[in-house]
């Protein structure tokens, strides 16, 4: 287990927090929560403001994953919180041979999932993933399980452990520091588990997690 920013290649982008948390309140927060049709797709202040495909945010990072974890060529690979299913097509792309899943809770993202990654993305919670032990070779949860109120974000880290044969990489929202805690309370939408890096650490030590992490930073 260890942190690793396997983000590094993710195309980032000035947030404008100063000027959301003028109008974030627990009104947007809570549109924002049902992950639906205005978190994806609405206006920027409910979430991504329009959430398409574009292959510069998701193709090098799959090559980065792939590279880092020297996964064969039919590894099996399960996307936790796979929302369109677009890092699923960008495996597939990637390689062709390789066995992928994708859960997510929101309706409207799988509804409106990539068409080729349809087949393979179902409706589920993180704290209750529909597979057998051990059934993927790396399993990837990228801003998921924050989402979740710390009892069952603790449940979805031993969901990721239990069904991993080999790697996971999770990332999660938190800060290092005060002045980075104070942009992501002012950013925040759709977490309801944040805490110090440190805090994660032991966290998922005490879940007996094995795998890498990293963490998103509201900067």
């Amino acid at each position: 287990m260890g942190e690793i920013n396997l983000l590094d290649r993710y195309p980032s982008s000035k947030r404008p927090i100063e000027e959301r948390a003028k109008y974030v309140n627990a009104e947007v927060r809570a549109v924002a929560r049902k992950f639906d049709k205005e978190y994806f797709d609405g206006e920027r202040l409910y979430g991504y403001g329009g959430y398409s495909y574009n292959p510069r945010f998701w193709t090098e990072t799959v090559k980065r994953l792939w590279d880092y974890y020297q996964l064969p060529e039919d590894a099996k690979i399960l996307d936790v919180g796979c929302a369109k299913g677009f890092l699923l097509y960008d495996i597939k792309r990637l390689m062709p041979r390789s066995v992928v899943a994708g859960v997510d809770i929101s309706t409207y993202a799988l509804d409106n999932a990539h068409p080729e990654s349809k087949p393979f993305v179902k409706i589920a919670s993180a704290d209750n993933l529909p597979f057998t032990d051990q059934s993927f070779d790396l399993v990837i949860s990228i801003n998921t399980i924050h989402n979740l109120c710390l009892q069952n974000c603790k449940k979805a880290i031993t969901e990721i452990q239990r069904v991993s044969a080999k790697y996971a990489f999770i990332t999660v929202d938190a800060w290092r520091n005060n002045d980075e805690k104070e942009k992501f309370l002012q950013w925040n939408l759709t977490a309801l588990t944040y805490m110090h890096v440190d805090d994660w650490v032991k966290l998922f030590k005490d879940c007996g997690y094995s795998g890498d992490y990293y963490w998103f930073i509201a900067e």
